[in-house]
């Protein structure tokens, strides 16, 4: 069960953070259409699909080989967490022409493409997914539970963009967002900063 709450809450936290994905998923939603937003959102979707199966086969074998290993990469994703939130503590406001570039043509398809490529591609979420994935997966974790973790972060990615994509296309909201983006970054940062250094303790009982 502490498990569970750990992937939900770090999930939870990190994603409503406003990043790459948050932009291009705001933006094809204002600039193209609703449907665009929805389906730049699922492509988001399957880019955590990606990160989370690699780091699923990678976490096995490691937990096979190599057990001490395993905690000294628990330990560097704790502290990837620290680095994380601190750099959202410190992270700057960015201009509403930087998250949102000039109008383009976009195929339904190139929208889907456009989600899964931005996330897929992104070195944060690889090492966010399978930092996350250190914290929570023990030698007996059984793999339904390793698959539910997984599930549960790509559910949450896919929910929130979609709700982005539905509810905050208007100019108006997009902007007030953005406007508190400082302020969203210092919260989730701190918190960040938080889990990292009680999951870096834990991580280092023997």
């Amino acid at each position: 069960m502490t498990e569970l709450l750990v992937v939900i809450t770090i999930t939870v936290f990190a994603v409503l953070s406003p990043g790459a994905d948050f932009a291009l998923v705001t933006r094809n939603s204002l600039m193209l259409s609703r449907r665009h937003g929805v389906l730049t959102a699922l492509g988001v979707g399957l880019g955590v699909m990606l990160h989370v199966g690699y780091s699923l086969l990678g976490v096995g074998v490691l937990l096979e080989q190599s057990p001490l290993g395993f905690t000294a990469l628990k330990i560097a994703g704790a502290m990837y967490l620290i680095y994380l939130g601190f750099k959202l503590l410190r992270s700057p406001v960015p201009s509403r022409q930087d998250a949102f570039a000039g109008r383009v043509v976009m195929s339904g398809a190139a929208a889907l493409r456009s989600g899964l490529l931005t996330n897929a591609l992104n070195p944060k979420t690889m090492i966010f997914v399978l930092s996350l994935f250190m914290q929570v997966i023990e030698p007996g974790t059984a793999l339904p539970v390793q698959l539910g973790y997984g599930a549960i972060i790509v559910l949450v990615h896919v929910v929130w963009f979609v709700v982005v994509a539905l509810f905050f296309s208007a100019p108006a909201i997009a902007g007030r967002l953005l406007g508190y983006k400082r302020r969203i970054d210092q919260v989730f940062g701190a918190v960040l900063v938080g889990f990292g250094l009680l999951l870096g303790v834990l991580g280092a009982r023997p």
